[in-house]
């Protein structure tokens, strides 16, 4: 899962010092690619990582000098060479990495936490950045899909990223050499929310994995002995109810998943066919193929059902079925954002 949300979240609550280090370019193979954030504060607290171990000591080491100068700067990590690299680390990869460190500044903490209000409120919003000769970032711009633009750009912004963001095209990372080759554009995305119908115990685990791999996790039932914060400790809400109240309670957005798994047959068919009018990125269904036959059958559904939920890995148990179904959830996030252009030449 991608930190930004993390990174954003510590940001706005932090009062120290930090630089935020951004992948920019990847030559060949590497641990993370271009878009990664990692963000080192001055008390030597680190949040994310951008390799296996590789960089982050280094980089690490230049934080008081930047922070010290004010101004960015670029680092070109050869990972490619078979001796240990200059700080004693033996490269596990085989690329070349190119990593910028900017001091978050107060002005630029101030756009940051612009962009994270617009992710919270379910917002695209594209990050651009211009590079000078010597690496160094001598302007920054965030766009949003409703082309609102916030940053600090001098001159004319491009109007053709504008058009760019403004498209079904959406360009996930990289330098755009078509427009510009020094811009560097990497598009963020709402940190996904996951919506488990039944609170179940094997509900649990699915919740607390969720978590753990970055989506925000909601959870409804209309049994209050189950649907409590004892059992899910880390869901971000806990919504009571029958079906017909909590679905109207809830604004779903294209970033949603919705797992319906309370095991009772009517309930679960109340589910479906008032989720299936609403805009979602997953519709999911726990239970055998059968089952979920006979509870579509006769009931019109626009949308894609997924069931059997969750990945064909052999599963038993409810912590290896939690595993299997968000395994699921995060290859379905991630082709969903694919890269569509990548120039980096």
């Amino acid at each position: 899962m991608e930190e930004i949300h993390r990174i954003l979240e510590a940001v706005q609550r932090t009062v120290l010092r930090s630089v935020l280090a951004t992948i920019t370019q990847v030559e060949g193979s590497a641990y993370r690619k271009e878009g990664t954030s990692m963000l080192f504060l001055e008390d030597g607290t680190q949040i994310g990582v951008l390799s296996a171990g590789c960089l982050e000591a280094h980089l690490s080491a230049c934080m008081p000098d930047i922070l010290e100068i004010g101004v960015s700067r670029n680092f070109v990590f050869d990972m490619q060479s078979l001796e240990p690299l200059s700080w004693g680390e033996e490269p596990g990869c085989r690329g070349v990495i190119h990593v910028t460190m900017e001091p978050v500044h107060d002005v630029f903490a101030d756009h940051l936490c612009t962009l994270k209000n617009y992710l919270d409120q379910q917002v695209e919003v594209m990050l651009v950045k211009r590079f000078g000769s010597d690496g160094s970032v001598t302007d920054y711009s965030f766009l949003t899909r409703d082309r609102h633009l916030f940053g600090e750009w001098q001159g004319e912004f491009p109007q053709a990223l504008i058009h760019l963001m403004s498209s079904e095209d959406s360009l996930r990372s990289g330098f755009v050499s078509s427009i510009q080759s020094d811009i560097f554009v990497h598009t963020y995305y709402p940190k996904p929310r996951l919506i488990i119908f039944g609170a179940g115990p094997d509900a649990r685990p699915l919740a607390a994995f969720a978590t753990a791999t970055g989506y925000s996790v909601v959870v409804s039932d209309w049994r209050p002995a189950l649907c409590d914060l004892r059992y899910f400790p880390d869901a971000e809400s806990l919504i009571l109810g029958f079906p017909e109240e909590t679905i109207g309670m809830m604004h779903f957005t294209p970033y949603d998943y919705a797992v319906v798994m309370t095991h009772n047959f009517r309930r679960d068919q109340q589910l479906v066919q008032l989720l299936a009018e609403r805009q979602l990125c997953y519709l999911g269904i726990l239970g055998s193929k059968s089952r979920t036959e006979r509870l579509l059958t006769g009931m019109p559904v626009p949308m894609k059902v997924h069931s059997p939920i969750g990945l064909a890995i052999g599963a038993e148990g409810p912590e290896e079925i939690a595993v299997s179904i968000v395994a699921e959830l995060i290859l379905r996030k991630n082709k969903k954002q694919e890269v569509v252009i990548h120039e980096t030449e």
